[in-house]
């Protein structure tokens, strides 16, 4: 009797389409049931591009330094001067006056008389100036001028780098549809013990 009973619970379940007819005393021939299939989904794995690929430019600031060197501040000079005579003063002693005989007048006992009177000879001395070494030109050489001076030279010129950079991607993943759900019906096997 149990066994019965769940036969019809079975058969009132799957039948619903056809319960007046079962209830009006129909035996049921056929039995359909509605069925949904469930869409079925399915995760996919990709990469994305978050960046694309590019250049990066570095660049390195020039290096300077400071050398020094040695530079003519004032170049040779070539000039002449004249250089004096040099002179020696000479004495010497010269007859001035030859001496001899000359007429004076002179006064004598209160008489002024005409007298013939001796003279000797007179000397002085004479001083001269003789040449030892004429006065003569010469040519002098100023020697130019060094001095030391710091420069600012280049050690190492600007330098740029260019760096290659990759694409980077992203692994996500997505979901995605393989095969939609679906409704029909599905036949439904009532046993034969079940139909009485």
């Amino acid at each position: 009797m149990p066994g019965k009973t769940a036969c019809f619970t079975i058969a009132g379940l799957t039948v619903l389409g056809t319960i007046s007819q079962t209830a009006a005393g129909g035996r049921a021939v056929e039995c359909f049931e509605p069925v949904r299939s469930p869409a079925v989904y399915d995760t996919v794995y990709e990469d994305v591009m978050i960046s694309p690929p590019g250049q990066q430019v570095d660049y390195i600031a020039p290096i300077y330094g400071t050398r020094e060197r040695v530079v003519m501040t004032v170049p040779a000079q070539v000039t002449y001067q004249i250089v004096p005579a040099v002179t020696r003063t000479v004495y010497r002693t010269v007859r001035v006056d030859g001496g001899g005989y000359s007429w004076e007048w002179r006064v004598i006992h209160g008489r002024k008389v005409l007298c013939k009177v001796w003279h000797k000879a007179r000397y002085e001395r004479v001083a001269k100036t003789v040449v030892i070494q004429p006065e003569r030109t010469r040519r002098v050489v100023i020697p130019a001028q060094y001095d030391r001076i710091a420069q600012e030279v280049l050690v190492r010129p600007e330098q740029r780098r260019v760096i290659d950079v990759p694409a980077f991607y992203q692994t996500v993943a997505r979901r995605v549809l393989v095969r939609e759900g679906s409704s029909g019906w599905r036949r439904v096997h009532i046993p034969r013990h079940c139909q009485d």
